[in-house]
């Protein structure tokens, strides 16, 4: 059983001892349970359920910074005069190698403006991506391994 779906479990029990069956106490209980499960799995050595939740938000809170941050390239390049781009397609090596991590790399990249993820090699090795500029294809190649690979990785191993 996860560590998730016992804490639903808990949620429910609670719900079903108090005898309040309503959204709030629900989650009242969902967020007591969480706690009693991370203090429980920290003192087995397991992974901290509430650790990983840690994790997942970082990797949320950096997805949010770099739409942001890319929606403004997007939009202060579009708006120049002179449109000086160098669109093209480069090869990423895949560090992820679950469907899962995979999914959701080429998900976050594509969701990102000025880049499209466009194919998955046949090995599952590279992550085909066009870019709406390739002047600098390894700084980007850094940024997406650094950012974006690396907090998937943390998040979900």
């Amino acid at each position: 059983m996860t560590a998730f779906s016992m804490n639903v479990l808990f949620a429910v029990v609670w719900v079903a001892v108090s005898g309040s069956a309503t959204f709030l106490n629900f989650l009242f209980g969902f967020v007591i349970s969480a706690f009693a499960i991370g203090l429980i799995r920290e003192q087995a050595h397991g992974v901290s359920y509430l650790g990983r939740i840690r994790r997942i938000l970082s990797l949320l809170i950096l997805f949010l910074k770099e739409l942001a941050l890319s929606a403004w390239k997007v939009a202060v390049l579009v708006t120049r005069p002179k449109l000086d781009v160098k669109p093209g397609i480069f090869a990423f090596p895949l560090t992820v190698d679950r469907d899962f991590e995979i999914t959701l790399l080429a998900n976050m990249i594509t969701l990102t403006p000025g880049t499209l993820s466009i194919d998955v090699s046949e090995d599952r090795r590279f992550l085909y991506v066009h870019a709406i500029d390739c002047s600098d294809i390894e700084g980007t190649k850094r940024d997406i391994r650094d950012g974006f690979e690396a907090k998937i990785m943390e998040a979900f191993r």
